[in-house]
């Protein structure tokens, strides 16, 4: 089984009033075709990443703490959607009755928690490695397809809690790459010989 990952986006998390819903909360989980450094190499989210997920069950909760449940895709009290941007867009409306819910209401209203974070699995993803010729500063992950989403969370102190499993991911891309490198390295050390020992022929 795929470990889960996460990331965090500087993108708002609002309280919006909508008619007699009270304390509709919404923010943006992930942003899609933005490059982030997760500095050991850059990583961004291709459009149309998350369009095989909207339908699982994700759970919204403070700060990743399943103790601290908010909504719901399952019960009908969480909406994903996608924005005109191609983001990944969430929504609930507070359930008045859990105190945590009713604090962290509280904490965005006043901008102290003002950030998102999700977690996934990825299904499919490609790799641009840092050459002369491609002009990137650092290696590159772009996360085409997920596999799996999570959860999306308001958070007080986002981080990139999972990095351990990106690196994974990274180091064995990056393991291919190098040595399919070496092998080009070697075919034209192969063919510059095989033409060295045909031109002593021809001589």
């Amino acid at each position: 089984m795929k470990e889960k990952e996460r990331r965090y986006f500087k993108t708002p998390v609002e309280v919006r009033a909508d008619g007699d819903k009270e304390g509709l909360v919404e923010g943006v989980a992930a942003v899609v075709e933005q490059v982030t450094d997760l500095y050991f190499y850059e990583e961004k989210i291709a459009r149309g990443a998350f369009d095989d997920v909207l339908g699982d069950d994700v759970v919204a909760l403070k700060n990743h703490d399943p103790n601290f449940v908010l909504a719901r895709t399952s019960s009908g009290t969480l909406e994903l959607f996608i924005t005109d941007g191609g983001d990944l867009g969430y929504r609930y409306n507070t359930p008045m009755g859990r105190q945590h819910a009713v604090d962290l209401l509280d904490e965005i209203r006043t901008g102290d928690v003002s950030q998102s974070s999700f977690a996934f699995t990825i299904k499919e993803e490609t790799w641009e490695f840092a050459t002369r010729e491609n002009g990137l500063e650092k290696d590159r992950r772009t996360i085409k397809k997920f596999e799996r989403l999570y959860d999306v969370s308001p958070v007080t102190y986002p981080a990139y809690s999972e990095t351990s499993v990106s690196a994974r991911s990274y180091e064995e891309a990056k393991k291919e790459f190098e040595q399919a490198q070496n092998k080009v390295s070697e075919d034209q050390t192969k063919r510059d010989k095989d033409l060295r020992e045909l031109s002593k022929i021809n001589l």
